[in-house]
């Protein structure tokens, strides 16, 4: 995966100290620890089954069409896979894909130059696309619509309008936030898909297909015993098989088991629930400050100096989920489950309801 300037025809070389775009060519992936394990057919990409069964007959489809795919929008949590099955797919298509973000494309031609760049048949990837301004939506809105630029010259009275045809192209965003995205935008996405939790069998798939591709020596009940504790994602239970293999090698005799993978988590402060010391410091604040709550998640984010998105985007999904917190109208509230969790009485949640 190379990292390429676009000087978006504006030659401004002030551009390259913040390029947007992140180019693969039919996805050849760095050899860096995430890139190397990221699977590149369906067949090796574990989970979101009925997603997949979608795909292959939409990729099937357009083939046979030779059309590109219709625009998608995946969202969920992260670390459930969205980059990678933008990767996937695209080489299914086999065709190039760039990658960017929504906040690197801050200006009018940072997301004008690489529609521009584009070629018939690529993929452009937007991850966060629902943090994109407003600029930058509406000139997606005729690109992704009608496959037309629509640009202005001149200034003042000699203002032209300019409709530039653009290549047929797919657009693939990816949001944590579907309803943070704008009605006009979201509706100009054909296939719109939320990517699930994995459970704890595909979880452990996960693990002895990294662990294969890293040499890493792992049993079945050691990969399990880290699925257990990955918080139902992907990407942390690639990063735990990491973490615990260095134990496995230093303190033991370098093979993964439920015994190595136990031991490990717990000197990691990750508990069977996959929940890590910011997640039971979330769970005690409420409890113990607030009464179980309700509370707001701005008030919780001061009392544990964290940022508020950090803790809506990375620590409540997994809570929900689980059943351990619940968001009510005023504030966020610590469940039944969660006090018996962290072997709290759960009369105290009943004394706080009233």
């Amino acid at each position: 995966m190379a990292i390429i300037s676009d000087d978006n025809n504006f030659e401004n070389q002030n551009s390259r100290q913040k390029n947007p775009i992140i180019k693969t060519e039919s996805i050849e992936y760095d050899k860096t620890f995430e890139n190397s394990i990221r699977p590149k057919t369906f067949e090796d990409y574990i989970g979101q089954s009925a997603l997949k069964e979608t795909l292959k007959i939409t990729i099937e489809a357009a083939k046979l069409r030779e059309k590109p795919l219709d625009h998608l929008l995946f969202y969920g949590p992260p670390g459930l896979g969205k980059t990678t099955l933008a990767g996937v797919i695209a080489e299914q298509m086999g065709a190039d894909i760039k990658i960017t973000s929504a906040p690197a494309l801050e200006r009018p031609r940072d997301i004008i130059g690489i529609l521009m760049s584009l070629k018939g048949g690529e993929i452009l990837f937007i991850d966060e696309i629902h943090r994109l301004n407003k600029v930058a939506e509406e000139i997606l809105y005729p690109a992704m619509e009608d496959f037309f630029l629509d640009m202005t010259t001149g200034k003042s009275q000699t203002v032209k309008t300019l409709r530039v045809p653009l290549p047929k192209f797919t657009l693939i965003g990816a949001t944590t936030k579907a309803g943070a995205l704008s009605g006009p935008l979201r509706d100009r996405f054909g296939i719109i898909h939320r990517l699930q939790f994995y459970t704890i069998e595909e979880l452990s798939q996960v693990i002895k297909r990294t662990a294969s591709i890293l040499d890493i020596k792992i049993t079945e009940d050691g990969a399990v015993a880290i699925a257990k504790r990955s918080r139902g994602t992907p990407r942390i239970a690639n990063r735990l098989v990491k973490r615990v293999s260095d134990f496995a090698l230093i303190k033991f005799d370098g093979v993964i088991t439920d015994e190595v993978a136990n031991y490990s988590l717990d000197i990691l402060n990750i508990d069977e629930f996959g929940l890590d010391t910011t997640d039971r410091a979330f769970l005690n604040l409420i409890i113990e400050k607030y009464d179980g709550g309700p509370v707001g998640i701005e008030t919780i984010a001061a009392a544990l100096s964290e940022d508020v998105r950090t803790l809506e985007d990375v620590c409540e999904p997994y809570l929900l989920q689980s059943g351990l917190l619940q968001r009510t109208p005023r504030g966020r509230k610590v469940s039944p489950e969660g006090y018996r969790h962290l072997g709290k009485k759960v009369e105290n949640y009943q004394q706080s309801l009233f």
